[in-house]
């Protein structure tokens, strides 16, 4: 057997976080005409370094493999889009931004928050792997390369005369195997007193609410913000700000620059949550092994609520057809036996198949002609819209379920 060791600091993984067994690709939808061929299943299990305390899954795919045709778009959640509204917003005030600097998003999919920055006339750049989705944002008029970022792609940018006064990425951070290589690109791209802002989703809200769905292959690592300062100080850079935010149950904004740059000061909000993460005890290897226990628990409390439905005769679908809900469907087996359909609002999923479980994909209106009785809600972390958005299911007395943190019927 190969052994694992850490993609940051190169100690011997032995330390398992969350074993979810055999899964497919999370975001490897099918066609009708796949449902009978082969489909590649692998191993989904996550590890903790003792050294580092880095939550990571070892590679079982090349990044080429996973996002160079992409199904994720980013324009179909309304309050995802209010949300880079929001930040843009707010950044653009307190740095300053103007016509004169230079916005570079990484891994910008289809140009939903650059082209927040038109009616500032911010000059920006997009890097985006996934060929299909990069094609959308140049259609909306962002300059977009399509290059997996890392520091070939930061020096060539470079070598071009580029380089970022902001320097942004949603999500990206966690979905890099080589998290050197990246950290050490941002290093190169970034001016000397510019600005870089990561957001991701908290490991310590993952832990804490139990959102092991979230884990799947594109995923490589899942980080807390103890891990994410080590990572970057290694490189040179130096987070001096950070903010909890409720997007995708609990993410953070970190604020950092280069070491050499004194005028931005380490706020207290960088001590405050790393003396939190501490107190949760995520200096520690032994609660990250006990987050097992709580996997199992969890899946078990939501087979037996569908199987007494099921019982009942009670038809059951879903909403959404998210990575997450792709983890959750598998690791738990639940499959057509359970869920009739599920409905997304993304018409690039629509009229496929969920990896693995070849659940069909619907649109939603598909809910209000089957009138189910119960609507398992996938991407948990957009209940409030959802609920707002499928309300009608009131009028025929259907529920919604929310399997996350546990089963929940609303």
């Amino acid at each position: 057997m190969k052994k694992l060791s850490c993609r940051f600091c190169s100690a011997p993984l032995q330390h398992s976080f969350a074993d979810l067994g055999m899964s497919p690709l999370s975001n490897s939808y099918l066609s009708e005409d796949m449902l009978q061929s082969t489909e590649p299943f692998y191993p989904l299990h996550a590890f903790v370094c003792q050294s580092c305390l880095l939550v990571q899954l070892p590679e079982v795919q090349k990044p080429e493999e996973i996002f160079t045709d992409y199904a994720y778009f980013s324009s179909y959640s309304k309050s995802w889009l209010q949300h880079c509204e929001n930040y843009v917003n707010k950044v653009v005030k307190r740095f300053d931004l103007n016509q004169d600097s230079y916005v570079v998003e990484i891994a910008s999919n289809d140009g939903y928050l650059l082209k927040n920055f038109k009616k500032f006339d911010v000059p920006v750049l997009g890097i985006e792997p996934a060929k299909n989705v990069a094609q959308v944002a140049r259609e909306a008029g962002i300059p977009t390369e399509t290059e997996f970022f890392g520091s070939k792609t930061a020096r060539k940018l470079v070598d071009e005369g580029k380089r970022a006064d902001l320097l942004l990425g949603n999500n990206v951070l966690a979905h890099v195997p080589d998290i050197n290589d990246f950290v050490a690109g941002m290093t190169i791209l970034l001016k000397p007193t510019g600005v870089i802002t990561m957001e991701f989703p908290h490991l310590m809200r993952l832990i804490d609410h139990n959102q092991f769905d979230t884990i799947y292959h594109e995923h490589f690592s899942y980080l807390s913000l103890l891990a994410v300062r080590q990572i970057f100080e290694t490189h040179g850079l130096i987070i001096f700000d950070v903010e909890e935010l409720p997007t995708h149950g609990g993410s953070l904004r970190i604020y950092a620059r280069h070491k050499e740059d004194t005028q931005k000061p380490v706020e207290p909000t960088v001590k405050a949550l790393i003396d939190r993460e501490i107190d949760a005890g995520l200096g520690h290897i032994d609660r990250y092994q006990r987050f097992a226990e709580q996997v199992v628990k969890t899946k078990r409390r939501l087979l037996s609520f569908l199987i007494d439905a099921k019982e009942q005769n009670l038809s059951i679908v879903g909403y959404g057809a998210p990575a997450k809900g792709n983890t959750l469907l598998n690791y738990c087996g639940i499959r057509g036996d359970f869920l009739d359909y599920t409905v997304d609002r993304s018409p690039h999923k629509q009229g496929c198949y969920l990896p693995g479980t070849h659940i069909p994909i619907y649109a939603p209106e598909k809910i209000l002609e089957t009138k189910p009785d119960y609507v398992l809600i996938l991407p948990w972390n957009l209940k409030d819209e959802i609920l707002s958005q499928m309300e009608q299911i009131r009028e025929w007395g259907g529920r919604f379920l929310v399997p996350i943190p546990e089963i929940e019927v609303w």
